[in-house]
């Protein structure tokens, strides 16, 4: 049997992802995103040994909140493998919990749904002096800036990878919805503060509401930096799922 066919998933995924980002500005870039997606968008939460798990929303609504709140952390990662230009890993959010809406400096990313649904918010910088009107005041007063909000949508299983490059789709806001998730994550080249690439958060600024309905997408937005909130936090567990060797 050739060697690919025998492969686990996760595997060809991992050998795919360091093919694809070791030359991210070459001409076969494209092509190899594209073969990454395909592949990506085949691995199932069964592929990586994983089920679902935590509490229900009903026992979280139950308790007036989430059980596990400051307790146990509300997300864990799984570290599957890193080189320079990618990390891999899984990220499980426990019932009601968010990664809160933070960038990927110079990154491309790519996300898929292991179990569960989440609803992921995507947001573009905008270039300085775009905006057209002062930001509203902020408490707390850390830099603001202004931000196109691309979207607002649903994953699940079935649904393709998010994707998101140094440019479309930068910061994203995570949340499990009715039960716990986990997701797949790829980021290249991976978060290096001494190489630029630092975490930050932010926080949606917004005046009083129009009307009862939010305001359609997409639409220019002003954020304000923020530390990270003292409700997120995020703990480690060990990956139960097939090697990957690279």
């Amino acid at each position: 049997m050739p060697r690919d066919n025998m492969a686990s998933l996760i595997q060809r995924v991992a050998r795919q992802a360091r093919i694809t980002f070791r030359s991210p500005a070459g001409p076969a870039f494209g092509e190899n995103l594209h073969r990454l997606q395909q592949l990506l968008d085949e691995v199932r939460a069964e592929d990586l040994h994983l089920a679902p798990r935590g509490p229900s929303a009903a026992a979280a609504a139950a308790g007036g909140g989430p059980p596990w709140a400051g307790v146990v952390p509300p997300v864990s990662y799984m570290h599957i493998c890193e080189t320079e230009s990618f990390s891999m890993g899984v990220f499980l959010l426990r019932s009601g919990a968010c990664i809160p809406l933070h960038d990927h400096p110079g990154m491309n990313g790519m996300l898929k749904v292991l179990y569960g649904t989440l609803r992921i918010a995507c947001m573009d910088t905008l270039p300085a002096g775009a905006a057209a009107a002062p930001p509203p005041p902020a408490a707390g007063g850390g830099p603001c800036l202004r931000a196109l909000f691309r979207s607002r949508q649903h994953y699940t299983p079935a649904s393709p990878p998010c994707l998101l490059s140094p440019h479309t789709d930068n910061l994203h806001q995570i949340d499990a919805v009715d039960g716990p998730a986990a997701f797949l994550d790829i980021l290249a080249p991976p978060y290096d503060p001494q190489h630029g690439r630092d975490c930050h958060y932010y926080r949606l600024l917004e005046g009083p509401p129009a009307g009862a309905e939010p305001p359609a997408l997409p639409r220019e937005v002003w954020l304000v930096e923020t530390p990270q909130a003292a409700d997120f936090w995020c703990g480690g567990e060990p990956y139960p799922g097939p090697r990957v060797c690279l």
